[in-house]
């Protein structure tokens, strides 16, 4: 803090209004991009716990609690190399994506609508034909790891290729499909499954899928069960059971406008 304006007029002077105005503008920058990568994964949750234990320590410092402090202090080395161990693969799939994903992304109201309604004909279709299907949209959270367990596609989204990717004679139709930026990426992706005890027993491997990746990142995932031809939307890790066509189309509308308005 400043004790009078002479020091805030000092600083001032020595302040490069060009260079440090875009110094901090992209230090500002790079931390948003971190977040957005790491937001909605299990990285997002123990960045939050870091800083709760980081508040912790400000606070056992200011009110003096010296074993707290000291306990704190004494594990902080162990618990910094433990997150990089722990959270190795994502690091390394930061690093490794940060060149070439692209920043700036947008689709037209045209293409937006164009895919929203192949996707919303082809689950229709195989709702009414009682074929199983697991259609995964990728939002902000990179689901690079997932698309590389799977089929390489880059196709462009179809009714027609949707629902021949989930024929049950296909060789991929037991995974899930990744949608990217309004294309389909891959194919016969496995997610993974939520270890959640609330979920209905009736429900199957596909809707367990769907919960387990929506509570470990923000994407959203389209479900059509084998057995009763429901159609189900997953985010956030909550089940909205029986869309129909309508409800659908709103659903995926809303959430690329969202995403445009994000970017």
């Amino acid at each position: 803090m400043f004790n009078n304006f002479t020091e805030i007029r000092e600083a001032l002077a020595h302040y490069r209004w060009f260079n440090d105005t875009v110094d901090i503008a992209l230090v500002y920058y790079l931390f948003y991009r971190l977040l957005l990568i790491i937001k909605g994964t299990r990285a997002f949750q123990m960045l939050i716990g870091i800083g709760l234990l980081v508040l912790v320590l400000v606070a056992s410092q200011a009110l003096e609690l010296h074993s707290l402090n000291w306990i704190i202090f004494s594990f902080w080395s162990q618990i910094v190399l433990a997150v990089v161990i722990l959270f190795q693969p994502e690091i390394r799939r930061t690093l490794a994506r940060v060149g070439e994903r692209r920043l700036f992304k947008s689709f037209s109201s045209v293409e937006s609508s164009k895919f929203i309604e192949e996707t919303v004909k082809a689950a229709i279709s195989m709702a009414n034909k009682r074929i199983g299907a697991l259609i995964v949209f990728e939002r902000d959270s990179d689901l690079s790891t997932i698309v590389e367990m799977g089929t390489d596609l880059d196709a462009k989204v179809t009714k027609e290729i949707l629902v021949s990717i989930f024929l049950p004679y296909s060789p991929i139709h037991d995974g899930a499909a990744i949608i990217r930026d309004g294309r389909i990426v891959a194919a016969g992706c496995f997610l993974p499954l939520t270890l959640s005890s609330n979920l209905s027993k009736a429900l199957g491997t596909r809707h367990r899928a769907a919960v387990g990746l929506t509570e470990e990142s923000d994407a959203v995932v389209l479900v059509v069960s084998e057995e009763t031809g429901e159609i189900a939307v997953v985010k956030d890790g909550t089940i909205e059971h029986n869309a129909d066509a309508p409800a659908l189309r709103a659903t995926l509308s809303e959430f690329f406008a969202k995403k445009k308005k994000g970017r």
